[in-house]
């Protein structure tokens, strides 16, 4: 990849796990009302088969990692462990009372936080009350992220036990100065551990987590990294860039300078060194900044064609409805989107007086419907197309103005009615996809909103 396009390229962008963005949602015009209405036409319109998916977050950390921009809480007192619980099953209980048939549950997914913060019995007793007053789907996925450094056999077996099949450790990098920059002191024997304990209870896909573009990592950083994570083969990987973003209020990433993050030229050579090397051993790229062996479902999905990306990220199939559960939770009924309260205060308040805690969210229009079909396309097939007339849209012309100079550097085809990534343009897929951004287009940040696209 040449350093001019990099060059050309590097500029803030979103990372589309979903559209519109947050930033682009119109909350003037939102309600719980509005909110609820959208979720009924998501049940009404989904067959039972497709079930829906859940996404819980468990904010605690006993320690802050600098690099980290989700939403969390640092202590290490455990007593907020159950009454956390108990708010989040009021929450699953208030969304019951919407519907008259038990929902069926397609993926249910625990993040951070530090979901392994939680006692094994106390993520038993959660999930036990999730599930008595659901109905798990035939064909479901039950999904942790475990941080290697306190995940227990105890949580693997107790997660087991209630149906989890898949764990995501997050690795980061392995190099110590690297490792004590980001705050997160983790040796290799840690992960390994975790991973073959995972393996032996009967796991069917573990996954490892690394990032490129970390403070002070460098080439060989992220050549030692991969070449550790080959010899235990997780199923999958999520190899992702380091969204350097300081001026988001409660992110942590003040542990480093802005001049010790790697530039965007190195950025993409630590990218193209650790796919080569994940490509050396088996690996397919799926979609962007997510790898796979051929033996796991992400890779099957990526196949058939079945590949879908929400809030969680990648996920190898669709469901219409996503509630999520918990403080600043994001939930997403395909026609609208609603986030949870940030503050666990203000979440127990409004739970305590019965009302499901959503600040914030997005009812889409016809427009926004068809944007977000073109832009998921993209994201997971890396191709998309209006031959059918409902996925025409009146600024589609602009867009692919926009299209041609990209298409001049070869980083896409167009044809009459279709958009086509090529394998070179790839790695810029984010940047194609914000040509199609109609609302970004029209209202351009004054400040940077995002972080950078290489």
């Amino acid at each position: 990849m040449s350093n001019a396009l990099v060059n050309k390229y590097n500029i803030p962008g979103p990372r589309y796990t979903s559209y519109p963005t947050v930033p682009y949602w119109d909350n003037t015009s939102f309600s719980l009302n509005h909110w609820k209405t959208s979720l009924h036409k998501a049940f009404s319109s989904s067959n039972s088969e497709e079930g829906i998916s859940l996404y819980i977050h468990l904010p605690f950390c006993e320690s802050l990692c600098t690099f980290c921009g989700c939403n969390k809480r640092i202590t290490k007192q455990h007593s907020v462990e159950s009454p956390y619980i108990n708010a989040v099953l009021k929450e699953w209980q208030l969304y019951l009372n919407m519907f008259d048939e038990k929902p069926v549950i397609k993926a249910l997914h625990l993040g951070g936080g530090t979901p392994t913060f939680f006692s094994p019995q106390n993520l038993k007793t959660l999930i036990n009350g999730i599930l008595k007053q659901a109905i798990v789907a035939e064909n479901y996925e039950f999904s942790f992220e475990g941080h290697p450094n306190n995940t227990t056999k105890e949580h693997l077996q107790a997660l087991y036990d209630v149906g989890f099949r898949r764990v995501s450790y997050g690795v980061q990098d392995y190099n110590d100065t690297v490792q004590k920059a980001i705050h997160r002191i983790q040796p290799f024997e840690n992960v390994k551990r975790v991973t073959e304990q995972a393996r032996a209870i009967g796991y069917t896909s573990v996954s490892h987590d690394i990032i490129y573009g970390l403070p002070f990592q460098s080439l060989e950083h992220v050549k030692e990294t991969i070449l550790k994570t080959k010899s235990l083969l997780p199923d999958r990987l999520a190899f992702y860039s380091y969204a350097h973003v300081p001026w988001v209020k409660g992110n942590g990433q003040r542990g480093f300078k802005d001049s010790d993050v790697p530039s965007g030229e190195l950025k993409r050579k630590q990218y193209e060194i650790g796919k080569q090397l994940l490509s050396d051993v088996g690996y397919e790229e799926i979609g962007m900044d997510h790898f796979a062996l051929k033996s796991d479902s992400l890779y099957k999905s990526m196949i058939s064609g079945d590949l879908h990306r929400n809030f969680m990220g990648y996920s190898d199939s669709k469901t219409l409805a996503m509630i999520g559960l918990g403080v600043s939770a994001i939930s997403d009924s395909w026609y609208g989107f609603a986030q949870n309260v940030k503050s666990i205060e203000a979440y127990y308040k409004l739970l305590d007086s019965d009302t499901i805690p959503v600040y914030r969210g997005h009812i889409l229009n016809e427009e926004d419907l068809v944007v977000r079909q073109h832009i998921l396309n993209l994201m997971c097939r890396f191709k998309t197309s209006w031959t059918a007339t409902h996925l025409y849209f009146d600024a589609l012309p602009d867009v692919l103005i926009k299209l041609e100079e990209m298409e001049q550097d070869g980083l896409l085809i167009r044809t009459k009615n279709s958009v086509e990534v090529t394998q070179k343009g790839q790695p810029f897929v984010r940047n194609i996809c914000m040509a199609f951004d109609v609302l970004l287009q029209r209202n351009k940040p004054h400040t940077q909103l995002f972080s950078m696209t290489i």
